[in-house]
């Protein structure tokens, strides 16, 4: 997969001063927002920013945290997953692996069979809905 560098400028062309904080600042966006975060229907989850899949929405779940959660993602080619130390906390920071868009954190109180959690912004996906 080729990688995507863009300038901040650049970025700012293609997204919402919302969606260019959470996904290029590292921003998180207000809880149960976002049109990504109530969507039932099957499909995939892409990135914001390029396009990239990421999640099934077969692996979408309501944690009850306010974003949307899922169990597992596409492949582990899809994600990366980086040490988060910010806010005094230990957490797992969860990245676009091709445009490097922050997408949330991974936390492990998630359902089986993973007991993952991606706990993702609304605001840093696109759903593109199977036919």
């Amino acid at each position: 997969m080729k990688k995507i560098i863009k300038t901040d400028e650049d970025w700012k062309k293609i997204l919402t001063e919302e969606e260019f904080l959470v996904t290029r600042k590292k921003a998180t966006e207000t809880p149960f927002q976002g049109n990504e975060f109530n969507i039932k229907k099957q499909g995939l989850f892409k990135c914001k920013c390029c396009d990239a899949y990421l999640f099934n929405s077969s692996t979408k779940y309501d944690s009850g945290s306010g974003w949307p959660s899922f169990y597992d993602k596409i492949s582990s080619e899809s994600i990366l997953e980086l040490d988060d130390h910010s806010l005094d906390m230990k957490r797992i920071e969860v990245l676009c692996s091709r445009c490097d868009s922050h997408l949330g954190h991974l936390f492990d109180d998630g359902p089986q069979p993973t007991g993952q959690r991606y706990c993702i912004n609304a605001l840093a996906l696109k759903f593109e809905e199977s036919e």
